[in-house]
């Protein structure tokens, strides 16, 4: 979905746990994720550390989606 978004000219970030599958099918703007079964939170943590995370995650793909790009690109 997120190659076909960017095809039609909407910059799409791709947050994923495997970058190598995002790779694979041709995502883009590939944001790396937490884990598997938590992609975007970490339960173990406490509420604060777990709201640094969220928000560190959202600005990596907000980053992604303001920075031009002419190949598939992982934003670490």
């Amino acid at each position: 979905m997120a190659k076909e978004l960017e095809r039609a000219g909407i910059p799409t970030a791709h947050v994923c746990s495997i970058v190598p599958i995002s790779k694979t099918v041709g995502a883009n703007r590939i944001v790396p994720a937490v884990a598997i079964p938590h992609p975007l939170g970490d339960p173990d943590l406490d509420p604060v550390e777990e709201r640094a995370l969220r928000r560190r995650l959202l600005e990596n793909a907000l980053r992604a989606l303001t920075t031009p790009i002419d190949e598939q690109t992982v934003f670490d």
